[in-house]
């Protein structure tokens, strides 16, 4: 097959099996030739790690910084996160639910924001250990193994957000990004500002934004899968067709009609890498 023509731009891999840690989501990148420069990565609902073992990534984040290498973005990063280059690269990225991000990355999570932040500056020495030891394994399955064993490691050892930020992030997730957050704090017997204050510091998103954002990749899924714009509006919880085009723009810098020709690596746990929709 001629691989242009298939219009994938990466050879991507998946987990055959069940990882150990909920809320965790694994896929591998390898680059083709043909990634386009500037690519824009459109938000997902969870933090990001970007481990690269081979060949180079460069991104810019919403802040103007730049990074190479290695990378973590934190949740909803916004419309700016571009990849400015990524030649013949191979890469591991693992998302991670705010549930467990904290685990992972520690503290530093709820200071992400909409930054996307060199792991060498947040791990040191241990970030490009980390890289090394993925690109020395011989195949995707044995990398994602290993990486499943030491996320598992990781998270038995440290603790992660509250129960109550685990249920209230659960909860904005079951109900698509719609539930009202005074009902949300009424559920858990806080006010509005104890639960602002605590899912903020633990997860980095006040809880309006991150159902903002739930109710977006929803959105963003059924505009892929065809449905109209207005149709999407009407049942995803937005005031009108207006609203749901002011998101998606605050989300991606595009309108409901451009966005559904990304190439998505960054919405949607399948990785598809390919521009257009399906």
């Amino acid at each position: 097959m001629d691989r242009e023509a298939d219009g994938l731009l990466w050879d991507v891999a998946s987990p055959a099996r069940p990882l150990r840690v909920p809320g965790v989501a694994m896929a591998g990148f390898r680059d083709r030739g043909i990634t386009p420069p500037g690519l824009r990565l459109v938000p997902h609902p969870a933090v990001a790690l970007v481990l690269v073992f081979g060949g180079t990534i460069a991104v810019e984040d919403a802040t103007g910084r730049r990074q190479h290498g290695s990378f973590v973005t934190g949740l909803g990063y916004g419309e700016r996160l571009s990849a400015l280059r990524a030649d013949a690269f191979a890469c591991l990225q693992v998302r991670l639910s705010p549930v467990v991000a904290r685990a992972v990355l520690g503290g530093a999570v709820a200071d992400l924001g909409r930054a996307a932040l060199s792991l060498d500056e947040l791990w040191g020495r241990d970030a490009a250990r980390l890289a090394g030891r993925l690109g020395e394994l011989p195949s995707w399955a044995a990398r994602f193994a290993w990486m499943d064993a030491w996320l598992a490691r990781r998270c038995a050892a440290a603790p992660g957000v509250d129960p109550e930020v685990a249920w209230a992030w659960r909860r904005i997730a079951a109900d698509r990004g719609v539930i009202r957050i005074e009902r949300l704090a009424a559920e858990l017997g806080w006010s509005r500002k104890q639960l602002w204050s605590r899912f903020r510091a633990q997860v980095g998103l006040s809880p309006k934004h991150a159902a903002r954002l739930v109710r977006f990749d929803h959105a963003v899924h059924r505009l892929v899968a065809g449905q109209d714009a207005a149709g999407v509006a009407a049942d995803g919880g937005y005031a009108d067709q207006s609203h749901l085009h002011r998101e998606v723009a605050a989300f991606t810098g595009l309108t409901p009609v451009t966005v559904v020709d990304e190439p998505f690596l960054a919405v949607d746990d399948r990785a598809w890498g390919r521009p257009g929709r399906g």
